[in-house]
């Protein structure tokens, strides 16, 4: 094993104001939504509205690295098995057997890493954009003569949506303790250092 500085400065940034963000419209959008009552309706709406923005300017930040970095193309599918990977996640962890595929600090994803990831910025995140501006300027629109339109459905998209992102959370949160020792991927994260497999 080698420590080996995978994670830049703004990899680390964007992830975590990424998280927090996302944690920050759930809830709040969830208040909205189910009435919990953890702040007042408009003080819910405004934050959300708030939070969203945030998470498009960190979106348009993240776009920019992406694509001038040359890190986008961690996100192409096709490196390693993915097979391989399902069956380690399902039963190889367990058996303490060995990662099926290296991470480096030019290739730190696996194939059910890149898929996921790759969904989450071509789809899930902008339909959730999307429905969120269609939502948010729906009383605007109506004005051009879009008033025939249903805010019904574009709500239980952006609804399941924010489940999906929940349950992707979840998941990732678990899959961080699959590393080294359960806490080196989130220590890995946070200082950006960590141990790889020398070969």
């Amino acid at each position: 094993m080698s420590r080996t500085f995978i994670y830049t400065n703004f990899e680390r940034f964007w992830h975590w104001t990424q998280a927090a963000l996302v944690m920050l419209l759930t809830l709040t959008g969830f208040d909205i939504h189910f009435h919990w009552g953890i702040w007042d309706f408009g003080a819910a709406v405004k934050l959300h509205v708030a939070f969203a923005w945030a998470f498009i300017v960190l979106i348009a930040f993240a776009i920019f690295w992406h694509f001038t970095t040359g890190v986008w193309k961690q996100y192409v599918p096709g490196r390693g098995n993915a097979i391989a990977m399902v069956m380690y996640y399902v039963f190889g962890i367990f058996k303490r057997e060995p990662h099926p595929v290296k991470k480096t600090k030019l290739s730190k994803l696996n194939p059910i890493q890149q898929g996921s990831y790759l969904a989450l910025k071509l789809l899930v995140i902008p339909v959730q954009v999307t429905t969120g501006f269609v939502y948010y300027f729906f009383n605007d629109w109506r004005e051009f003569g879009l008033g025939g339109l249903s805010l019904t459905p574009v709500a239980l998209i952006h609804t399941f949506g924010a489940f999906f992102l929940m349950a992707f959370m979840f998941l990732h949160i678990y899959l961080t303790t699959t590393g080294h020792t359960p806490l080196s991927n989130i220590k890995a994260m946070i200082t950006g250092w960590e141990e790889v497999d020398e070969d």
